[in-house]
This record gives structure tokens, sequence and C-alpha cells, in this order.
């Protein structure tokens, strides 16, 4: 099972087939929504005229990659910021990872090892990190010893807590409502 959110489908295709482009789709997850977010690899791959590369992008003349994030319609509210952080989360895969996204994974021993590593990477605390692994296991089948503890309430059988639970229209509408629900919560808590 794959990632299966309301965007155009050649955006759904490129999440499937590039980890850089998911990976980057999280780290811009953030107030935006997520359908946007997770759709911004795709435009990023159009504007740049090919599926985006960590090493590329690593080493992009950095006021040529906000230009590329902020040309209409911006890829992300902040794309000054964003093209910033992609472009340091990039640097990170080619230094550790040899420029691979997927390795980032690959031969994990653990789920807490597998926290571990997407929780170094800039841009993703904790709670990103344990949805980033509940993402891995429950659609792309990446499940080391361990990854639903890891993912902690993201990881739960059932759960319609994050982009990792989506899978049809229902479960978008249960997950939108669970975090209107959250954010609610977290207001009274403060108020």
């Amino acid at each position: 099972m794959t990632l299966s959110l309301p965007i155009d489908p050649e955006a759904n295709r490129l999440l499937e087939r590039s980890p850089l482009a998911l990976l980057t789709g999280m780290l811009l997850d953030q107030q935006i929504p997520m359908e946007k977010a997770f759709s911004s690899p795709y435009v990023l791959a159009q504007r740049l005229g090919h599926d985006p590369d960590a090493r590329e992008l690593a080493g992009y003349d950095p006021e040529a990659l906000v230009a590329v994030f902020a040309r209409p319609p911006a890829l992300h509210r902040f794309p000054k910021a964003m093209a910033a952080r992609v472009q340091e989360m990039c640097r990170v895969l080619v230094d550790r990872y040899d420029g691979d996204a997927a390795a980032l994974w690959a031969g994990v021993s653990d789920g807490r090892e597998l926290l571990r590593r997407i929780g170094e990477l800039p841009g993703f605390g904790r709670q990103k990190a344990q949805i980033f692994v509940a993402l891995l296991g429950k659609r792309y089948d990446v499940r080391p010893e361990g990854w639903r503890e890891a993912a902690g309430g993201y990881g739960e059988e059932g759960a319609h807590r994050s982009v990792a639970d989506i899978t049809d229209a229902d479960s978008l509408r249960r997950v939108r409502e669970f975090k209107q629900a959250a954010k609610a919560a977290a207001k009274a808590g403060k108020g």
C-alpha cells in the first residue's frame, strides 16, 4: 500500500517512486495544507525539469533555489525558509547517506534507530519524525522491529492521526477531524 492523497495523480506517483520527494513532502508539511506540502515535490520536479536529486539540491545556488520555491504558485507559505531547509536536509543526505534518501531507512536495526536517523534531519522534530516512521511503516512497508512503538500514537493500527493514515476520502476526513479536535484541545488548554 502506498500514499493516496487527493492531489494530482502524477504527484502521488512521484511520492511512490522517489524517496527524496516523499521526505521533502514531509519536511514541507507544516503551516500549509498537507495536500500542498506533498504536491510541492512534483511542482519542484516540473520546475527543475526532472525528479529532484539530493546532490543537485544540496549544491544548488541558495538564491536560485529560493527563486524556484517562490515562483507562483510558491511551493510553501515560507519559500525562503523552506528552500533553505530542503537544501540543508539534502546536504545531510549527501554527507551521511551518499545522497540516497532511501538509505536513511535501509538496514536500520530497529524502530528506535529509524526514529533517531529521521530526527537528525533538519526540520524533523520528534513529532514529525514519528509521523514519518508511521508513514514508512504503514504505506511503504518499512517495518523494522519496534517501528510502531517508535512512531508513538501515529503507529497505532486503525489510527487516523496523520498523513500516514490516509488511503481514501473517508480516511482524509477522519484525519482532518482528529487534527481539528487536537487543535481545539490545545487551544482550550492554553485559555
